[in-house]
């Protein structure tokens, strides 16, 4: 039922932990969360009426007691038990709108943005959020860094913000490539921009050592 993207997010998911999974498209997660018991109590949400309308038909078929809203972010969820927020599958600028009208009863978000991921961390920074964790799944040749957001504090220096705390050297191998590659077709004349690629394609080696 669930790909490998979602299994790796139940993966970072506590016993002790209150989930809603915003943008929650069938549920599968939720339903996944609440089977195998991996968390306290988990909701589901979504902007579209005809999801949530499958999604409730899933977790009917299922047979468990999943509460789903009918929400656009967080609008429309006043539960105040809720300490954990999925959000996967979307850009970092919607992520963060939907986190600027977040109640404060939230204390940890598991983010999956499909893109700007310097932006990201950057900006949950600013928010006092702090990176606890980061993995980096790999699925149909795409990368997916997923990272645990807290209120609890840990050094964050230029590089973790840039590329992450994944330790996940094919990762950096494979952005590595990437930066050469876009180097080798920028013109010689253009040296500030070349310059900005072979720190770059340094960094990432530094980060595969």
């Amino acid at each position: 039922m669930l790909n490998k993207k979602l299994i790796a997010i139940a993966s970072l998911i506590e016993p002790e932990d209150i989930v809603i999974d915003i943008g929650c498209d069938h549920a599968y997660l939720a339903i996944y969360l609440k089977k195998e018991k991996l968390c306290k109590e988990v909701y589901a949400s979504d902007i579209s009426e005809n999801v949530i309308k499958i999604a409730k038909e899933n977790i009917k078929k299922k047979n468990v007691k999943i509460e789903v809203y009918l929400s656009d972010g967080f609008q429309n969820i006043k539960n105040n038990n809720i300490n954990t927020a999925i959000i996967s599958g979307m850009g970092t600028s919607t992520i963060l709108s939907i986190i600027s009208n977040a109640p404060k009863n939230v204390e940890k978000y598991i983010i999956s943005s499909n893109n700007d991921y310097e932006v990201l961390r950057k900006e949950m920074l600013k928010k006092d959020f702090y990176i606890k964790k980061e993995i980096v799944i790999k699925e149909r040749d795409k990368y997916y860094p997923i990272i645990i957001f807290t209120k609890e504090f840990q050094k964050e220096n230029k590089l973790s913000l840039k590329y992450g705390k994944s330790n996940n050297k094919e990762y950096y191998k494979y952005f590595e490539e990437k930066e050469k590659s876009i180097l080798k077709n920028i013109p010689k004349k253009h040296i500030l921009t070349r310059l900005s690629h072979k720190i770059r394609i340094k960094e990432l080696k530094k980060l595969q050592k």
